[in-house]
């Protein structure tokens, strides 16, 4: 029997939610999910009569979401004990004659459950619902004949995976055979050793090279170590004895391409027979076709072995030595979280990576893009990734291996150093993973940067400045006014913004900055129901009067359509407490480039082929620019939020990266970001007094953007900074072809200047870097204190943020921790009020010959020239 045996819980609890209808006489036969367009879904009525088919359609629910949507409508009538065939328009499927049939878009892949559903609810399911990731991929599905039930409950049961493009069985019931009962038995073979097949290298020594299936069949024995039902289909095995060499694994994974059989349980001693292969990466046997295996008695479950990187090799290597053994990490493997528990887009699951010794750093926070040291990072980082998994998808909110997850005293942060956590040594996805066989505790996460209830400068310096990304706080949820696109990227509700509000709050009060620069707050204005006043209400309440902010605002003369920075739904922000700090002329704002590319604006050429590019119209956020006084001095602040890394500019299709990290790992729309450096950098040079420029300018801290911001110079580099093209500024055209910039601005990285290069406040992928800057001119970065990030946001998991969508029945907190992604960076800045030196007291006058008094000056004058009579 092909497929999955056990359900998910999620599934269980759709099915749960869903209106049921018992003995439904539709039902789906057949699922075929072959070559290029080879898509088709048989259906079967199992009444005795005819069934109109209105309202009956086929849904798909993609990659793992629980929400379906629409594929084909059904129309007309299917007989009685009879099947209906639904085909994709291209598919090139021939049916038997009279088979009853039509067409629909059927657009369905692997890793898509197809549902049936009849007025709204849903009858009959073939696929997991949320689905693994690569389920359904090039398979042919037929329904056993002995089951024709329908079920919105998928059960794997009820199915026979057949081979890809097998097509033969659609438009009549025929039954699937299964495959006879393995007779296989160990009895007079030759066995050989799981260590002679891992090998000391890479792949196996027993595939030739130039492949990746081994000649001959081999015979192996082993105790089973884990099951793996869901994410790998099949069983590890170990040597008991093995060969004492650290170079080669005494463990393997054995393929069944299905859940493996109750008797397969870890203790029990297996011998299988079958090809070894390397599958992507993974040296592993595989018996799924002819699922030669005989079950012996069942013991003890082998030890885990204490897992450690040697001296001169890198956690890859260390892995590959394991692969397939069932592994402890204690102190000594010194593996610390580089990703909390978090989605995982390659295996479309949530799961954490660890690294050894230090979470990975970004390597252009570190090195100048394509510089050979930020290279060398990149590869480095790409060989120190270890993920833990569980075998099922987790539910949502819960931590599979770790039961005690919660948001106050069970929580998991990048950099804690994990122990105690047994499991065995798979690869997947192009990555080792531990699949987890115990579960921890929180004692067993050793806090390397523990938290703190407030940053380190809190009190630091005479007046504090704070950036802060909040993370799309939008007051829609609430009543609030709209933004100029009419959307809400926040809070879907008023519970989740009120959370998302307290949060914030908690954490800018922590911060107890004079003034808060803040990005991703929603663009509604600056009335009684934008967010800006939302926040500032709801921070005020936690406050005295002279703690108590109030926001910036532009002159009208500033406001798009009256009322708005600029077009996004998203913008900047800036709170000041006027008890503190003085407001010094009326805010204004450094309008940001524009990208409009016209549809074959350029072209690319590959394998002789030219291409024309598709239009482009790319955006940024605006500036604000506020000025203080502060003890008589002046103090200018520029809060910017530049485009993000995400979507593409015109400069990435044509480098052949839309789809793709560009080699030099800035993200997408680097040069985009470069113009609009380049823009501000112009609009404050000739600025009078300190200059503060702060926000998430969406470039790490050695990119290009904030190179030229600060200490960038041609002259000293091959490496070339380059604006984009297609570029206007405020409605007029601003650079027709991308220049170069051969000198930055002169700004001062006040992270680096305090801390060095590694300082960070973003986490992606696994990597930290600082996305979130505060960068000065010479006299500001004289008066630097002291600048921290404090890390409430980039280290812990993105499951304690307000959002509740997948995070299931997971209890809340209205700490600071998690109030967004982006950590706040605040500084602390040294602006002591002017020293009065007092007038001496008054002395009683001198009479001089005449009776006369003679002035106190010239007293002090006569004394200079020691003139001055002794009385």
């Amino acid at each position: 029997m092909k497929g999955l045996t056990k359900l998910t819980a999620v599934s269980l609890a759709v099915a749960a939610a869903l209106p049921m209808m018992a003995n439904a006489d539709v039902l789906i036969s057949e699922y075929v999910e072959g070559s290029s367009n080879n898509k088709a879904i048989e259906i079967y009525n199992n009444s005795d009569v005819a069934v109109n088919l209105t309202g009956y359609k086929l849904v798909r629910y993609k990659d793992g979401d629980t929400t379906a949507l629409d594929m084909v409508e059904l129309t007309d009538s299917i007989a009685a004990k009879a099947v209906k065939v639904i085909l994709h328009p291209s598919a090139a499927i021939t049916l038997p004659t009279g088979t009853d049939s039509m067409t629909g878009n059927l657009y369905f892949n692997g890793g898509d459950a197809v549902g049936l559903l009849k007025d709204g609810v849903l009858v009959d399911v073939i696929g997991e619902i949320p689905t693994p990731s690569g389920w359904g991929l090039d398979a042919t599905f037929q329904r056993n004949l002995d089951n024709l039930t329908a079920n919105p409950t998928y059960d794997a049961t009820q199915w026979v995976e057949l081979e890809k493009d097998t097509f033969n069985g659609l438009g009549s019931l025929d039954a699937a055979v299964a495959p006879e009962p393995s007779t296989f038995t160990c009895n007079g073979a030759t066995l050989t050793n799981i260590y002679d097949i891992q090998g000391a290298g890479d792949s196996s020594p027993l595939i030739a090279a130039g492949s990746f299936t081994s000649a001959n069949e081999v015979t192996v024995k082993g105790i089973v170590t884990s099951r793996s039902d869901s994410l790998y289909k099949g069983f590890f095995i170990q040597d008991m004895q093995g060969d004492n060499s650290p170079y080669t694994s005494d463990g393997i994974f054995v393929f069944m391409n299905e859940a493996a059989p109750d008797s397969i349980q870890p203790g029990a001693e297996v011998c299988v027979q079958g090809k070894v292969n390397e599958y992507y990466g993974s040296t592993q046997i595989d018996i799924k076709d002819d699922q030669k295996f005989e079950v012996g008695a069942l013991g003890e479950v082998p030890a885990a072995t204490a897992f450690y990187v040697a001296d001169g090799e890198t956690l890859a290597q260390a892995l590959e030595r394991v692969e397939g053994m069932k592994v402890k990490l204690d102190a000594g493997s010194e593996m610390k979280i580089s990703r909390t528990f978090s989605f995982d887009y390659d295996s479309y699951r949530n799961n954490m990576m660890l690294s050894h010794k230090a979470p990975l750093m970004k390597p252009t926070q570190m090195f100048e893009p394509n510089s050979a040291e930020s290279v060398a990072l990149s590869e480095a980082n790409a060989v120190n990734q270890l993920f833990v998994e569980s075998d099922n998808k987790a539910k949502n909110g819960e931590v599979p291996y770790f039961p005690d997850f919660n948001a106050e005293t069970g929580y998991i942060r990048v950099g804690d150093q994990l122990t105690n956590i047994e499991g065995v040594i798979g690869y997947s996805y192009n990555a080792y993973r531990l699949l987890a066989t115990n579960t921890i505790t929180a004692g067993d996460f050793i806090r390397v940067n523990d938290r703190t209830d407030a940053p380190t400068v809190a009190e630091m310096g005479d007046i504090r400045v704070a950036s802060f990304n909040v993370l799309n706080f939008f007051n829609d949820a609430v009543g609030g006014d709209a933004n100029p696109s009419n959307s809400n990227r926040g809070a879907l509700t008023e519970d989740e913004m009120v959370l998302q509000r307290t949060k914030i709050v908690n954490a800018l009060v922590a911060m107890n900055a004079d003034v808060v620069g803040l990005m991703e707050i929603a663009n509604n204005g600056f009335g009684e129901l934008s967010a800006l006043q939302n926040l500032v209400d709801a921070l005020n309440a936690e406050l005295t009067d002279d703690q108590a902010y109030r926001f910036v605002e532009i002159t009208d003369a500033d406001k798009y359509e009256g009322k708005y920075i600029g077009t996004d739904a998203i913008t900047v922000g800036m709170l000041y407490r006027p008890a503190r700090i003085t407001l010094n002329g009326a805010a204004s704002v450094i309008a940001t480039p524009e990208q409009h590319a016209a549809e074959a604006a350029t072209t690319r050429e590959k394998d002789g082929v030219v291409e024309s590019s598709p239009s482009y119209d790319k955006f940024q956020r605006h500036s604000l620019v506020q000025s203080f006084s502060i003890n008589d001095e002046k103090l200018t602040i520029v809060v910017n939020h530049l485009k993000s890394k995400g979507s593409g500019c015109i400069e990435d299709w044509a480098e052949f990266n839309e789809d793709a990290e560009p080699t030099d790992l800035q993200g997408k729309c680097n040069a985009f970001r470069v113009s609009a450096a380049k823009v501000l950098g112009e609009s404050i040079k000739d600025v009078d007094g300190d200059v503060l420029v702060i926000g998430d300018l969406n470039a790490y801290g050695k990119e290009d953007p904030v190179a030229v911001l600060t200490d960038y110079d041609a002259s000293n580099t091959d490496h070339v900074i380059r604006t984009a093209s297609w570029t206007t500024l405020n409605g007029k055209v601003y650079e027709r072809e991308g220049s170069v910039i051969d000198k930055g601005y002169g700004l001062i990285n006040l992270n680096t200047q305090a801390h060095g290069a590694s300082t960070y406040s973003y986490s992606y992928s696994g990597e930290l870097g600082n996305l979130d800057h505060a960068l000065g001119n010479a006299s500001l970065a004289a008066k630097l204190v002291d600048i921290d990030d404090w890390h409430i946001n980039s280290v812990e998991s993105n499951l304690f943020e307000y959002g509740s969508k997948y995070t299931g029945d997971l209890i809340k907190s209205e700490g600071p921790f998690s109030a967004s992604d982006h950590d706040p960076v605040i500084i602390a800045l040294s602006y002591p009020a002017p020293v009065v030196t007092p007038l001496p007291d008054p002395v009683e006058p001198v009479k001089n010959s005449d009776g006369g008094s003679l002035g106190y000056f010239a007293l002090m004058l006569l004394g200079a020239l020691g003139l001055r009579r002794r009385s």
